[in-house]
């Protein structure tokens, strides 16, 4: 070899050398590039199956005969609003706070509350961050559990008491029910529509969707797990069948429930088993309550 051949080979080598990195430097910043597409498009999807706030709109905001229109603070200083409507009964016998779904806002649960306080109930509903003329914005499932322990502190300054004190979630609204019923004392719970995780929720609703990316989601919504910790009557309620939340969720709730439990079927109750089934329904809800004040 000649002595002009062997000194181009350091430099040939090195010439090498650099475009190797450089294409391990291209390779890793395309790779990057994906993983973080499909983390932002994912967390995209998650949010905007999961939350669908609705504003109050003119025309369309009616409060509820007898009821009263409340403020009261979340975190962060979050002012969140809702209606406080009294009993019909010179005495009430309890006190609901009805946690609503993903969807709309406070205005289309009134009758809701109008009916449960002809029946002898006080009533709070309200509306989560970002809902209704509530401030902020929803972001994650925090956030839900945020605005429900600052609605359960506000009935607790109206003075009342745990014992009787009902929690009232529909859909969404049951993973924040049984989320703060895990953790605080109250009369009954009353779980509509439910559903076990937000895991079980992309099986359902995305099926392709790999298993193992599952824990790329900001929300998990262990309600199934969390059930586990409430020690207080219980009463599930699912439509048969439930185009939304496969009914297979709503026993999977009630198998991992304490006793005392009850599950109440509604054939053709769909996803909106109140909607369906109207007063009558509502009615039979008040029956478990006064109930289970009963049984103490």
């Amino acid at each position: 070899m000649s002595e002009e051949s062997c000194t181009q080979c350091p430099n040939k080598w090195l010439l090498i050398a650099r475009r190797l990195r450089t294409a391990c430097v291209v390779t890793l910043s395309v790779v990057a590039s994906l993983v973080f597409a499909l983390f932002s498009g994912l967390r995209a999807v998650e949010k905007m199956v999961t939350f669908h706030p609705e504003p109050a709109r003119e025309g369309t905001w009616s409060v509820p005969r007898n009821a009263q229109e409340v403020w009261f603070n979340s975190n962060h200083g979050i002012r969140l609003n809702g209606w406080y409507l009294p009993s019909s009964a010179e005495r009430a016998s309890a006190t609901i706070i009805y946690f609503h779904g993903n969807a709309g806002n406070i205005s289309n649960v009134g009758w809701i509350g109008e009916v449960l306080a002809e029946n002898g109930f006080n009533v709070l509903l309200f509306d989560y961050r970002g809902y209704g003329k509530s401030e902020g914005a929803i972001v994650g499932e925090e956030d839900l559990y945020a605005d429900s322990d600052a609605a359960y502190n506000y009935a607790a300054r109206r003075g009342e008491q745990p014992s009787k004190l009902f929690l009232y979630g529909q859909s969404l609204g049951t993973a924040a029910a049984i989320e703060l019923a895990s953790r605080r004392a109250t009369a009954g719970l009353i779980v509509e529509s439910g559903f076990s995780s937000a895991g079980e929720m992309a099986g359902s609703m995305l099926p392709w969707l790999p298993r193992w990316l599952y824990p790329v989601a900001r929300n998990r919504f262990e309600s199934r797990r969390r059930i586990a910790s409430v020690h207080c009557p219980v009463l599930l309620v699912h439509g048969d069948p439930d185009e939304t939340i496969p009914l297979d969720q709503g026993r999977a709730l009630y198998a991992a429930a304490n006793e005392p439990k009850r599950l109440v079927l509604v054939p053709g109750g769909g996803h909106n088993v109140a909607g369906f089934a109207g007063r009558p329904y509502l009615v039979s809800l008040s029956h478990f309550m006064k109930s289970a004040l009963e049984a103490r």
